[in-house]
């Protein structure tokens, strides 16, 4: 009979240990599930920068690139956005439409698109320049109807002959009414043609020009936010 109320204690013991587990673990799940930092990850809009090595941020760190900086602007004012800086060096118009796909696997909530500046440089025709920049625009509405375009506009210089840099340059403004999307007039506004805010080449900013560069992306950025 002892032995039997011995099996009968070692049993109960098993059963309560086994109960304090089970709860446990399933304390610890909730508390996972209910974890506001995965919920704020999870619910951290996108900010997509799609463009070339001005976006990238060439001859300068990365930390100190514009998209960088709106990253830490958005973060200042505890923003749930996170920025992805999709420039790359020598990028055109037709090398962007090629790698637009892999940039919108996650839907961006703002998409920015700063290309033209190395067609325009290298006297791309503008109605392949202008059709590109359509293409990429209408790609993000058709694939995230809802997702807000900003087109950053450029100017080149005249190398190219007058006539080409003025049309380039109202390509822009014209792209931007036709396709509904908001028009940053000119990204290097108050930058291109200062040589103490640009690098050597004359061409990308210092980390000090990408300042400037930022506060005229945020002044039309801020209202789509």
């Amino acid at each position: 009979m002892k032995n039997v109320f011995s099996l009968f204690r070692l049993y109960l013991l098993l059963l309560l240990l086994g109960f304090s587990c089970s709860q446990k673990k399933n304390q610890e799940s909730t508390t996972a599930i209910a974890n506001p930092e995965v919920e704020d990850q999870r619910e951290r809009k996108t900010v997509l920068f799609f463009g070339n090595s001005l976006t990238a941020g060439y001859g300068i760190e990365e930390d100190e690139a514009f998209p960088a900086l709106i990253q830490t602007r958005l973060d200042s004012l505890d923003l749930d956005y996170r920025v992805i800086n999709g420039g790359l060096s020598g990028e055109t118009t037709a090398s962007g439409l090629s790698r637009l796909d892999w940039f919108l696997e996650e839907k961006p909530e703002i998409f920015v698109l700063e290309l033209g500046g190395n067609d325009g440089l290298r006297g791309i025709p503008l109605e392949e320049t202008e059709k590109n920049l359509r293409e990429i625009i209408r790609s993000v509405k058709n694939k995230y109807p809802e997702t807000k375009i900003l087109l950053a506009g450029m100017q080149i210089p005249p190398n190219m002959g007058q006539s080409y840099t003025d049309q380039f340059q109202g390509m822009y403004a014209k792209i931007a009414e036709e396709e509904g999307v908001t028009l940053i007039p000119f990204l290097l506004e108050g930058v291109a043609g200062d040589p103490d805010l640009n690098l050597p080449d004359g061409i990308h900013p210092t980390a000090e020009g990408h300042q400037l560069v930022a506060a005229t992306v945020w002044e039309y950025l801020e209202p789509l936010i």
